[in-house]
């Protein structure tokens, strides 16, 4: 006796998964690696935590009229999304891409783009979890932010979305050792010269005039312009940020290398 079968009742289907399901799947697998390093969470947490905390307390440094904490918060909010977005991303996937984790990612169904989006939102949940504690930490040393939430919110995207294209950029171009190497010098070059605890206005004219147009530099004063003096839209570090997005993840989808 023969049983006839309908054409796709088999089980299980082979194929590749839908497209938004590998994207979640790859998030949060991104999401548990960032959050399990030990040494990503100094990078992201406890380095932004210590200088809000220290230079709030101790004026090390004239940051102009009112509480130092009012100037410190907004920059160093701009620092936790540079040292997520670019410096800690920078650094994993280029030791993933020498381990050979990406080289056996690229034979998977996931496309080149859609590793991208995925680590992007593994940093945007854990910049949501370092900005809920810096708030929480700037609140407690007499922080009183002014502005709309609105505004701060597509600030940090964007500004996420630049750092993160020029962290995969740096990653998948350099060797690991040199993208380590590279990522921590930037970090540490923009931290001094990006506006972060250090006034743009203490450097020459001259020198002004190239600072501002860093990605770091307009996303601290953009947080600055809301959250410390209650303005509208900040167009011009909007604008800027929106371009480094624009040129970072273009580029790192033309030229990121999976080996």
């Amino acid at each position: 006796m023969t049983t006839a079968t309908g054409t796709g009742t088999f089980t299980p289907r082979p194929g590749a998964a839908p497209l938004s399901r590998m994207i979640r799947a790859q998030a949060a697998l991104e999401t548990r690696m960032l959050l399990r390093n030990g040494e990503q969470l100094l990078l992201t947490v406890v380095i932004p935590t210590l200088l809000l905390v220290l230079f709030s307390a101790v004026r090390i440094i004239d940051t102009g009229a009112g509480e130092p904490v009012d100037f410190l918060t907004p920059g160093v909010l701009g620092l936790a999304v540079m040292s997520t977005a670019f410096t800690g991303q920078a650094i994993a996937t280029g030791f993933e891409r020498r381990y050979g984790v990406l080289k056996r990612l690229a034979v998977s169904p996931l496309p080149r783009w859609g590793l991208m989006t995925a680590k992007t939102c593994a940093v945007l949940v854990t910049e949501v979890l370092q900005i809920a504690l810096l708030t929480v930490v700037a609140l407690a040393l007499g922080w009183s932010p002014h502005g709309n939430p609105l505004a701060v919110v597509l600030l940090l995207v964007l500004g996420t979305a630049a750092f993160s294209g020029l962290g995969l950029l740096m990653a998948g171009t350099l060797k690991a050792e040199a993208t380590l190497a590279a990522a921590n010098l930037v970090f540490l070059l923009l931290l001094v010269g990006g506006g972060v605890i250090v006034p743009l206005t203490k450097f020459p004219a001259a020198v002004q005039q190239v600072l501002q147009f860093l990605p770091i530099s307009a996303l601290s004063d953009g947080l600055r312009t809301v959250l410390q003096h209650g303005a509208g839209l900040p167009w011009a570090d909007l604008g800027i940020l929106a371009v480094w997005a624009v040129l970072g993840l273009g580029a790192a989808a033309k030229w990121f290398r999976w080996e």
